[in-house]
């Protein structure tokens, strides 16, 4: 039950590097894309790697994913960066412009030049699967191509690949952490797209993101690598169900079914546990008990609110 992951935007694109590196770590893969020897006898019996990765002939391993942007600079630092024999490179897409944070131009113009090319690398996945379970986005609701681009591609995704799931890792904008004045415009313009074409969307924000960093992990001014590392563990996992053998949440289905009360209030709110920084990691050890109270606390959401101003309808741990 394969699922393909795609990565909008330079937000999307970069957190998608950090996630496939994290994979690729926990699978015991190489930077070239070669198992270890290791854990190739392990990994040779495992048939949960086939949800992300596509084996060739050679024995090289391929994730199953398509990252876009519609200016080449970050994807360019993919294809050229430490894990660039990774990527199958038609999986790389980038454009001459980008969309100058405007939804317009991702959605209606820019966007418009490269999405048969897009739908067509997904048409080729596709028939590389032998069951697709279905998509897992990543973007941010504040850049053009993040919210532009990708509201355009799940309408045509919506059209092509109606009956499978759709799951989004989605980075809000915040005002503390804001690069641009018009981002609070381009995240209501994408939120709306959302409650129609997503089936649930795990929702971060920069933020939240940003005072973890430096309150739990102890980085005085986080970078961007500092934040998409934290968001790649968060991601990776929720996805481990998919890629190892589990009881809770093995299909993407499920995650509808255990998460979603109502079809468009499908937002959950993401907290992670525990978090600590490598100084501590190896001097304190946390109990199920504790660990669990910490998954209730502010302190760790992904996303700036009070969750204790509400009501909880459901909870997958």
């Amino acid at each position: 039950r394969e699922c393909i992951s795609v990565h909008v935007g330079q937000a999307g694109v970069q957190i998608g590097n950090a996630c496939w590196e994290l994979y690729c770590l926990e699978h015991g893969i190489g930077q070239d894309g070669v198992r270890k020897g290791e854990e190739n006898l392990l990994l040779a019996s495992d048939p949960s790697l086939g949800t992300f990765f596509d084996e060739t002939p050679s024995g090289k391993v391929v994730p199953r994913c398509v990252m876009i942007d519609l200016e080449p600079s970050v994807i360019d630092e993919v294809r050229t960066g430490a894990y660039k024999n990774l990527y199958h490179p038609n999986q790389l897409i980038s454009h001459k412009e980008d969309a100058a944070n405007n939804y317009a131009r991702g959605h209606y113009t820019v966007g418009q030049e490269i999405i048969e090319e897009t739908l067509d690398r997904f048409r080729r996945l596709a028939d590389s699967c032998s069951s697709l379970q279905g998509f897992l986005l990543f973007h941010s609701f504040g850049g053009g191509t993040g919210s532009g681009f990708t509201s355009l591609l799940l309408q045509q995704l919506e059209q092509e690949f109606d009956k499978k799931s759709r799951l989004g890792f989605i980075i809000y904008p915040s005002p503390c952490v804001s690069t641009s004045v018009v981002e609070p415009y381009n995240a209501v313009l994408s939120t709306h797209s959302t409650l129609h074409n997503v089936d649930c969307a795990f929702m971060m924000d920069n933020e939240a993101t940003y005072d973890i960093c430096q309150r739990k992990l102890n980085i005085e001014r986080p970078s961007y690598n500092n934040l998409n590392r934290l968001i790649s563990q968060v991601v990776s996992s929720i996805t481990a169900s998919l890629r190892f053998d589990g009881a809770l949440n093995v299909d993407l289905t499920e995650f509808q079914t255990n998460l979603v009360p109502y079809p468009r209030i499908h937002f959950p709110l993401t907290t992670y546990s525990p978090i600590m920084s490598n100084a501590k990691a190896f001097h304190e050890g946390m109990s199920v008990a504790q660990i669990t109270a910490e998954c209730f606390e502010p302190s760790n959401q992904m996303v700036k609110c009070n969750p204790r101003t509400g009501k909880y309808m459901a909870c997958c741990m």
